[in-house]
This record gives C-alpha cells, sequence and structure tokens, in this order.
C-alpha cells in the first residue's frame, strides 16, 4: 500500500483546483451516465461560468474550467440537477463501469450495479473519508475498465457471477446480487488500516483482463447505441445541447468517448456536422492531451494546439498522448507513445 504524506488536492466541485486560466471543477459521473436534462445544465454552467467547454476525464467524469472559486452558482445548480447527491461524498463518487454493458458484448449488464454503488457509498459515512483518486470498477466480463487500475473491482464471469479484484488482484468468488455490499465492504476494510494512504499499489492486470480497446466510434449493438468522440476530449456548451438533444442519455467512457444508447436516426450526421468524430477511421479517438498551456502553469508547450497541427498534418496513426511537462496528465492506461514537451519546443517519446 503507498502511503502519501500530502493532503489529498484532487478537484472536486466543493474543492475546486487552482489552474492558470482559472479555477477546475470536476464533476463525478457514477458510471459515466448523465441524462439529457442533466447535460443541458453542465452546457449551461460551462458557459455562464466557464470556458465555455466541457473537458471529459481518463475516469468517465467532466472537468469544467476558467471558474471563479468564489463563485456559488456552480454548486447550486449542479446540486439542482441531481449531479451533487452527496456534499460529503462528492470527490469518493468514482466509479467505473463498462461502458457498452447491456448494448452489446459482456456477460452482465452492470448499469444498474452502478447506480447501487453510488448509492451505497454515500449512505456509508466512513467511506467518505476515501482520497478523490481511489477508484471503483464495474467490468461486465469484458476485461475494458478492470485495466483502467481500479482499487476495487467486480468482473462478471458469468451473468450472474463474478469476482472481486483487489488492486487487479483476484481475491474471492462473488455473487451479482452481492458485489456492491462486497466493493464496499472491501473499501471500508482498505480504509481502517490504510494509514494514510490514497490508494491501492496495484499489481497489474491479470490474463483475463486483457480485453477489448475501447469502443470504437460510429453505430453498436446493431444501432442500439452511437459511440462519437470530441476532439482531445472536449466539448463545447452548443455541442453538449448536440448530444442532449441526439438521445436521451449518454455516457462518457474512460478513453474520452461518448456513448449514446437509443441515439435518434440521422443522429450520426448531426454529431459530424457538429464537429464530433463518428467515422472508425478517424484517428481522433486515439490522440489525447493535457491541459498544456496557457491552462497550466507548469507546461512548457500548448500541447493541445500541437495535437490538433498533428491531427490535421496526418502524423498520427498510433495511440499517442502529448504532455506539456514531465508529469505526464491524463495518461491513458494502455500501451500508448508518450509525447513530452521541452522548452525548446520539441517533444521526446
Amino acid at each position: 500500500m503507498a502511503v502519501s504524506l500530502r493532503p489529498d488536492a484532487c478537484p472536486g466541485v466543493f474543492a475546486l483546483h487552482d489552474a492558470a486560466d482559472g479555477a477546475l471543477a470536476r464533476v463525478r459521473l457514477p458510471g459515466g451516465a448523465i441524462d439529457a436534462a442533466a447535460l443541458r445544465v453542465v452546457a449551461g454552467c460551462a458557459e455562464d461560468l466557464g470556458d465555455g467547454a466541457v473537458h471529459l476525464t481518463s475516469r468517465g467524469n467532466v472537468q469544467l474550467r476558467g471558474l471563479r472559486r468564489d463563485d456559488p452558482r456552480l454548486a447550486a445548480r449542479l446540486a439542482a440537477a441531481g449531479l451533487l447527491p452527496s456534499t460529503t461524498h462528492e470527490r469518493a463518487r468514482n466509479v467505473l463501469a463498462s461502458p457498452l454493458s447491456g448494448i452489446a458484448g459482456g456477460l452482465a449488464d452492470v448499469c444498474d450495479l452502478a447506480r447501487e454503488l453510488d448509492r451505497g457509498l454515500c449512505a456509508r459515512p466512513a467511506l467518505a473519508a476515501l482520497s478523490g483518486r481511489f477508484l471503483f470498477a464495474l467490468d461486465d466480463g469484458r476485461g475494458d475498465v478492470a485495466r483502467e487500475d481500479p482499487d476495487l473491482c467486480w468482473q462478471a464471469v458469468a451473468p450472474d457471477d463474478g469476482r472481486l479484484l483487489v488492486a487487479g488482484e483476484p481475491v474471492a468468488r462473488v455473487r451479482r446480487s452481492r458485489a456492491v455490499i462486497a466493493l464496499l465492504d472491501a473499501a471500508e476494510e482498505f480504509l481502517a488500516g490504510a494509514d494514510g494512504a490514497w490508494r491501492m499499489t496495484s499489481v497489474g492486470p491479470t490474463e483475463v483482463m486483457r480485453g477489448s480497446p475501447s469502443p470504437t466510434v460510429g453505430w453498436v449493438g446493431g444501432g442500439a447505441a452511437l459511440v462519437c468522440a470530441p476532439v482531445l476530449g472536449e466539448v463545447s456548451a452548443a455541442q453538449l445541447r448536440v448530444l442532449a438533444a441526439a438521445a436521451p442519455r449518454m455516457v462518457v467512457t474512460p478513453w474520452r468517448t461518448v456513448v449514446l444508447p437509443g441515439a435518434r436516426a440521422g443522429a450520426d450526421a448531426q454529431l459530424a456536422a457538429a464537429g464530433f468524430v463518428v467515422d472508425p477511421a478517424s484517428p481522433v479517438p486515439l490522440v489525447s492531451a493535457c491541459a498544456g498551456r496557457p491552462g497550466c502553469a507548469n507546461a512548457l508547450a500548448d500541447v493541445r494546439a500541437d495535437a490538433r497541427a498533428g491531427l490535421v498534418a496526418g502524423r498520427f496513426t498510433e495511440r499517442v498522448h502529448l504532455s506539456g511537462c514531465a508529469r505526464r496528465c491524463g495518461s491513458p492506461r494502455g500501451a500508448h507513445r508518450a509525447l513530452v514537451a521541452h522548452a525548446d519546443g520539441q517533444y521526446t517519446g
């Protein structure tokens, strides 16, 4: 177990992070899920209170940048939309779930388990002490979110059966009906002996975890859902409203794509016209970048501008992440090429 003596500075809605372009808030979306009505509220917050955009994270959450630290309207609006069910557990609500669960593939539908886990987490007072970095996952058996370095994961091995993974290591068979209780009990056990640790030490994925890569863009599940990719995971307020009009809800994936279950006919053309990528042959889903300049004071380059230029020039044909400094914030968990900026404007990697 890795112990940290520094305080947990992971941002939330009530604990903002001061960036070079203003305060940053992270809004947790357990299972990555958000309905169209709440999505419109987030769009309004980005437009009225932030930099006009929402930034998707590698944990299936969203971030707003360019905020004022002393503005109470963000929390009030998000709470009214049902996005802040607990003020005490707000930063602990880190829950991944297989984004295509119940749509295509997988051994079990874990969508309802994500909602149940969120409610159970908020109902246990002790779990408010979890670090904002502590991560739960519900894997439907395909091995996608189990590979995202969760501290605790329930992974299906059959429709009604699964196994509990602790820091990537299988420790017990757990029936689906007991999955949430097992995860919450294990989290409380971790806290009891944490001694200042934020997370469990990962031992790396096992063979069974090597499942499918991130969902490809385009129609999936015989037209049951549409997956699209915003460029560099950045979605403008106007684009958020296009998403809200295209489907009753959306699911943010850990790979900065968006799944739209029940997307309306013709939604692919509408999203493409709005600047989203829906073509499976596009390299856009392969490319990510940290905030870079001017948003981050530590960055040595405007990595997002460089990433966009590289996409236009056709320079990227593999999974790549551009970082403004050696910290490599936002790097994907899987195999990728890491390009790190230097003061002379060059990249290594």
